[in-house]
């Protein structure tokens, strides 16, 4: 379902106007997307293969989760190989990184996919304590030595994949991205959608992030609920 709200979003997001001319619009053939914490890009697949076979040109980007900055500059580099302009997706911890690289000048228009949409000076430590996930499993969120965090592998199918099979989630699990830190706590930029046009899916019943969270002041341009 995730998928096909995605879809359905990432449609409207490439043929909306907004302050360009609806010819304009029809010209974004690329969708670049940044995905979350503690996974990398692969489980974009099926939204990758859905898009492509639709005629779009899709970018997944593998950002490293070392810092904010880091991955930001990871989704530059993808946006500056693009042929033109570009729709740019972020799930998660995503919203944070497309937030400030979605200023690029080839970016159209943003989609946060159950993300963090942070504003100026906020980092995603400060929104996720502004607003905590309800009946969280205390003790999911874990750090190593040198501060990087990951999800305990016991809680990690519940607070990351509870919609998936128990061997889909056990995977995930033990193949999870570690994430510094400094990207959880680093504070956003200039924020890329108060100029440019931007759609948000809130997951209703995400127990990473806060759904309240996903559509505080209703900052996106348009909302979903799944």
């Amino acid at each position: 379902m995730k998928h096909t709200l995605l879809l359905a979003i990432a449609g409207l997001a490439l043929a909306a106007a907004g302050p360009w001319s609806a010819a304009a619009a029809a010209d974004v053939k690329n969708v670049v997307i940044a995905h979350g914490a503690f996974a990398d890009g692969s489980g974009w697949r099926d939204v990758s293969d859905a898009l492509t076979k639709k005629g779009y040109k899709v970018t997944v980007v593998q950002q490293p989760l070392t810092s904010l900055e880091d991955d930001v500059s990871a989704v530059k580099r993808v946006l500056a190989l693009q042929d033109g302009p570009t729709v740019l997706v972020g799930h998660s911890y995503g919203g944070m990184v497309i937030t400030d690289a979605g200023n690029v000048e080839n970016v159209a228009g943003l989609v946060y996919v159950a993300a963090f949409q942070p504003d100026t000076g906020e980092s995603l430590v400060e929104l996720a304590q502004s607003k905590p996930v309800i009946n969280m499993k205390k003790g999911g969120l874990l750090a190593t030595k040198d501060q990087f965090f990951y999800l305990d592998p016991e809680a990690f199918p519940e607070l990351f994949a509870a919609d998936l099979p128990k061997a889909d989630a056990e995977f995930l699990a033990r193949s999870q991205v570690f994430a510094s830190r400094k990207a959880f706590t680093t504070e956003a930029g200039t924020p890329a959608w108060k100029s440019k046009p931007s759609w948000a899916l809130v997951a209703t019943e995400d127990r990473s992030i806060n759904p309240d969270l996903e559509r505080r002041n209703g900052q996106a341009g348009r909302q979903y609920d799944l």
